[in-house]
């Protein structure tokens, strides 16, 4: 692994879709401490004076954000369960924002597509994205790709990230993202941000 090297005025650090629910239950997420390792992600930013921004997928009641035709989301419309509004309940106790920490609410995979998770990263002059979260095949891939085609540079803290099968997380880090990403461990990169 090369050195990391990190424009912190440059830098910001997405929290994406850290879910209490899988993330706390993942098998794969638990044995590999994805949740402390997240944590002290989020602290060497903090300490580093990096922005620091947290994505979750809400609805509101209705769910009036879901066409009849987006395959992803219609079996939650159709659930009967009742929508969460409020991105904050979602997330992992562990990894809530501070008050001055930007919360996104999205109605999509993609945590940049039709919310305002561009515009603070343009307004801030951010070029460099870090992500973690859940789920690799989902939050994590959507939102790498389509940053990339925004010409941002990004990082994925790998053992920050789970998916529900360990086997689509590992081939998405090595054959997919690798394209499009840097993977990094969080070791290295708390260092970098040291």
């Amino acid at each position: 692994m090369a050195e990391i090297t990190l424009e912190r005025r440059r830098t910001a650090l997405l929290i994406a879709d850290f879910y209490a629910e899988q993330m706390s239950k993942l098998e794969h997420a638990t044995k590999r401490r994805c949740v402390e390792k997240a944590v002290g992600v989020r602290e060497s930013a903090r300490r580093a004076g990096l922005l620091i921004l947290y994505s979750a997928t809400v609805f509101r009641d209705g769910y009036p954000e879901i066409g009849g035709r987006n395959k992803i989301f219609v079996p939650r419309k159709n659930s009967g369960a009742p929508a969460v509004a409020d991105p904050i309940k979602l997330m992992h106790p562990q990894l809530r924002p501070a008050d001055n920490e930007i919360v996104i609410g999205k109605h999509r995979v993609n945590a940049m597509y039709g919310t305002d998770l561009s515009v603070v990263l343009r307004a801030n002059d951010v070029h460099t994205l870090i992500m973690l979260g859940f789920a690799t095949s989902g939050v994590i891939l959507s939102t790498a790709r389509y940053a990339a085609d925004e010409d941002y540079r990004i990082l994925i803290v790998e053992d920050c990230c789970a998916d529900f099968e360990r086997e689509v997380h590992d081939f998405l880090c090595s054959r997919v993202l690798s394209r499009q990403a840097d993977i990094v461990q969080s070791a290295d990169l708390i260092k970098a941000l040291a």
